[in-house]
């Protein structure tokens, strides 16, 4: 029987992470995946095959509005669906591929096949047992139904975000219940590919914890994209036909019933951890009334030796929050000081524009009372911008009313997904925006735009 010092089960972001940066510090590593291809969810249904499409009709998008315009004529492209699924498909394989590749250059085992926890010091794999010094849970996350509504997924007709990178055809109608990241951005996707998209949100706003501005400025672009919005809106049940659905709902204000058509429905309702045959309970393991895992501050569960890290713990659901914590967590195994800042975890939804955010909102600000000014910057100032038909949206960065320490940005704009690092580089070093302000920037760049919004919260930007 095999024995090692730390065994990861769940090969995604912080799964593959956990195991690179325990190999590397010297420990002797597997990783069970269950999955044909390593990655999880995020490089085989999820983060990656996403991008990809968002890539692709996004290029769509601009030879039919912006080619022309900047002298390139010609006849549109035309969509061959087959094709498009074929080039995320080489994507895909192109990512997992790398990893299986990492994890030999490691020498880490991959235990091919569904892991639990029989008791601490071992993991079961199929028929097979191990012993382990340490083990490292990084399961993920699975897609978390409609709550108090019945709707039954098929992933042909309803689906999750999984079925919804791989429908058969573009659909005429979509109707996608949630207005979070995963709903938005494939809701942008289908849209740019010419169906209908209506989004169903129980809230009565888009984006829920973003910045209140920040909602309603990209509510209006995407609308302008051709999404429609249904908000406030409690969904009672999707009835599934043989080609189409009806999603029947309730307006929360008035509580009146109305009812959708669709070809597609897409659930974007959330998360949840995905722990199920790991043996939490019979181990003793704590968990959360939303089924998180319960760690401490070193990713350790109540049970010693074995960890727990990304979504299967309480936090954003985010790849990079999992992947942090995933190199924590070795860290701390290998005898060494593991750390992860959570104030300073971005978030970001890739549509065009970009939406990113880093930090504390408005909204959190004013809750916590705590006196804050606004340095505010619109792309409209930007001359690359201008120039790439990128000009909607604005960087907003807050900073604290006294020291000048920046407290949270907010970029809605183009590659906002990008310039969101450099402001969080700066609070990682407890940064004033008037060091962000005196920094030079390239010409003609848009991460001006940054800096103009740091200027703002002094004297004033030079190009507004």
């Amino acid at each position: 029987m095999a024995s090692y010092d730390v065994i990861i089960i769940g090969s995604g972001p912080g799964g593959y992470v956990a195991a690179i940066r325990c190999a590397q510090l010297g420990l002797k590593t597997a990783c069970v995946e269950g999955r044909e291809t390593l990655g999880g969810t995020c490089l085989n249904v999820g983060c990656i095959p996403s991008k990809a499409l968002l890539h692709a009709s996004h290029q769509l998008h601009e030879a039919e509005h912006n080619f022309a315009r900047m002298g390139l004529k010609g006849k549109a492209p035309s969509v061959d669906w087959k094709q498009m699924l074929a080039y995320k498909d080489e994507v895909i394989g192109q990512n997992t591929k790398g990893i299986e590749f990492l994890f030999k250059k490691n020498k880490i085992d991959w235990l091919k096949g569904w892991g639990s926890i029989p008791e601490a010091g071992k993991v079961r794999v199929g028929d097979e047992t191990f012993d382990t010094k340490n083990i490292i849970i990084a399961t993920g996350s699975e897609t978390s139904p409609v709550p108090g509504a019945d709707v039954t997924v098929d992933e042909k007709i309803v689906v999750t975000s999984t079925g919804a990178l791989e429908l058969s055809k573009v659909p005429k109608k979509m109707t996608v219940i949630g207005a979070g990241v995963i709903g938005l951005e494939l809701g942008s996707v289908y849209a740019r590919l010419g169906s209908e998209v209506t989004v169903v949100e129980f809230l009565d706003h888009v984006t829920p914890g973003m910045d209140g501005e920040v909602q309603k400025n990209f509510q209006k672009l995407l609308k302008k994209q051709g999404l429609e919005f249904i908000l406030g809106a409690a969904v009672q049940s999707v009835e599934a036909l043989k080609t189409k659905a009806k999603v029947h709902y309730k307006l929360r204000k008035d509580d009146s019933e109305h009812q959708l058509d669709a070809d597609v429905v897409l659930v974007a309702t959330g998360r949840r951890p995905f722990t199920e045959g790991l043996g939490l309970g019979e181990l003793g393991i704590e968990t959360t009334k939303g089924g998180q895992i319960k760690t401490d501050k070193t990713w350790q569960t109540s049970v010693k030796g074995i960890y727990a890290i990304g979504d299967a713990i309480e936090g954003p659901m985010l790849a990079h929050k999992a992947e942090d914590e995933g190199m924590a967590a070795a860290e701390v195994i290998a005898g060494k000081h593991g750390h992860v800042n959570y104030g300073v975890i971005p978030g970001v939804i890739y549509t065009h524009p970009e939406v990113a955010a880093v930090g504390e909102t408005e909204e959190t600000l004013k809750d916590q009372g705590h006196a804050y000014k606004v340095g505010k910057f619109s792309f409209m100032g930007n001359g690359r911008a201008k120039a790439n038909f990128a000009a909607d949206g604005f960087v907003k960065i807050l900073a604290d009313k006294e020291t000048d320490r920046i407290l949270g940005a907010h970029i809605i704009g183009p590659m906002a997904g990008d310039l969101i690092h450099e402001i969080c580089v700066a609070m990682e070093f407890g940064a004033s925006s008037e060091d962000l302000a005196l920094t030079c920037h390239a010409h003609p760049t848009y991460s001006e735009a940054v800096r103009e919004a740091a200027l703002a919260c002094g004297d004033g930007p030079i190009h507004s």
